[in-house]
């Protein structure tokens, strides 16, 4: 076991993400301990040891420079005793890509914004290059919004035909739920109605529904949806209207023609894999031949922007199989890839089975092969996030065609337009146009609003779920 103690719990949240990107599958024990001396210290599973004392960072008087001075040390100690470095440094936030943002609206030149990710965060010159072209294709989209008076819609569909092991999103097996999704659907419906009612007279960028799989509707709760969306919103200023399909063993021709009737604009049919030894294992009910199928459909139907997702570190997989995936999607040509590398949360089977992931060298070789296909395909990288226990510390890449590229996954990840959130575990996020005092004491900009996760208390409570996000959008 790895041990880290701290006088302060400032420092514990970057060096345990820090030392877990080193040591993936080590256990690592954590301590603060207001009398201990140094302030913090490290040991590794070999007896290995460092510390930094607070003679050290007296002269830093800011606690987040404080923070960062331990972070970086500790960061450089650990590339020293292991010979590693981290493609993005002592970077542990999940929005590179924002920090970056920051720069290029301050009117840093590129070759100053690669030295500063180099310098400051150890970030590696390719990874540097990368998040500055897609912040620079990310405000290129950000420009053409209001950020004022404009918002963007999310509608959650908790429902999917089967867990993945690998899921920890808000996502309940349809079979549980059957009897009462009509229910959901009266409690969503009002959700949405007491938003529209809230932001009369604003404009409506995007719209997200996802899930959970939003397809596991049938075909008639599919329209009433649809229908309510458009009955409550105007659609004038609407640039984008995602539905996200996702399991192909949830679609069905009916349910593509429900949707060629609105004004969706862009699906997502997400395989992960292309493997069906690796689909049996984690859990998807769906055939390889069922992908290809719903996409050559949803082609015939005139959907023209459909995403595909993929997973790159999936259990058993190595960077062959990845290779052969990545053949079997450019056969099939989406207008937009998102590659994510495997992340195991604590709320998803496999975490919770405490599954040893082997993050070979190998990970690295399918993001590469990932990037090249996406090339191949005319994809260029637009969007970017990294999540907490990434496998190989890499990162969620989206590439899409130069004029397909999602808005939404721009905004949630940026963060400078408001996002409001219907649904059982949905996240509505308000951006405010100066700081205010939150609860925590801390001023803050970004008010975040959680409906709870739990489809039955969420039925229950909707009238709770409206009020509060009611106390900011009325007042």
């Amino acid at each position: 076991m790895i041990e880290i103690s701290s006088k302060d719990t400032l420092y514990m949240y970057n060096l345990y993400h820090i030392t877990k990107a080193f040591f993936p599958n080590t256990e690592i024990g954590q301590k603060v301990d207001e009398g201990q001396e140094p302030l913090v210290k490290l040991t590794l599973e070999g007896g290995s040891c460092f510390s930094i004392t607070e003679g050290e960072i007296n002269a830093l008087t800011d606690r987040q420079e404080r923070k960062k001075f331990v972070t970086r040390h500790v960061y450089d100690w650990l590339s020293k005793e292991t010979g590693i470095q981290l493609a993005w440094g002592m970077l542990t936030g999940v929005r590179p890509t924002k920090l970056i943002m920051q720069q290029v609206e301050t009117g840093m030149r590129e070759k100053e914004i690669i030295q500063f990710l180099k310098k400051e965060y150890a970030v590696s010159a390719k990874k540097a290059q990368l998040g500055l072209e897609i912040a620079k294709r990310e405000k290129a989209q950000l420009d053409l919004l209001d950020y004022d008076n404009g918002y963007s819609l999310y509608v959650g569909i908790p429902f999917c035909p089967s867990i993945c092991s690998y899921c920890s999103f808000s996502s309940s097996p349809l079979e549980k739920w059957k009897d009462r999704i009509d229910a959901y659907m009266d409690a969503l419906c009002r959700e949405i109605t007491a938003i529209g009612r809230a932001v009369q007279g604003k404009k409506l960028n995007t719209i997200y529904i996802g899930g959970g799989t939003p397809t596991t509707l049938e075909a008639d709760q599919l329209e009433r949806l649809l229908m309510h969306l458009g009955d409550t919103f105007s659609y004038g200023e609407l640039k984008e209207f995602t539905v996200e399909a996702g399991r192909p063993d949830s679609i069905t021709r009916e349910k593509l023609e429900v949707l060629s009737q609105y004004p969706v604009t862009r699906i997502s049919i997400n395989p992960q894999t292309m493997q069906q030894k690796t689909l049996d294992e984690v859990g998807r009910r769906h055939t390889v031949q069922d992908v290809k199928d719903v996409f050559h459909m949803a082609r015939k139907l005139g959907f023209d922007n459909i995403n595909m997702d993929l997973i790159a570190g999936l259990p058993g997989e190595n960077a062959g199989d990845m290779r052969d995936t990545l053949r079997q999607i450019e056969a099939l040509g989406p207008d937009s890839l998102t590659v994510h590398a495997l992340a195991i949360k604590r709320a998803a089977r496999l975490g919770q089975e405490h599954c040893r992931i082997d993050l070979h060298s190998e990970i690295e070789q399918m993001v590469e092969d990932s990037a090249g296909a996406a090339e191949r395909m005319g994809l260029v990288p637009y969007y970017l996030y990294r999540q907490k226990n990434i496998a190989g510390n890499f990162e969620n890449v989206g590439y899409a065609k130069v004029d397909k590229a999602g808005i939404y996954n721009i905004l949630i990840m940026e963060e400078k337009q408001t996002i409001l959130a219907a649904g059982a575990g949905s996240s509505t996020k308000i951006v405010l146009p100066e700081k205010v005092q939150m609860e925590n004491g801390k001023k803050s900009n970004l008010v975040r609003i959680e409906n709870v996760k739990d489809i039955t208390e969420y039925i229950g409570r909707i009238d709770e779920m409206i009020e509060r996000k009611g106390e900011w959008l009325w007042r």
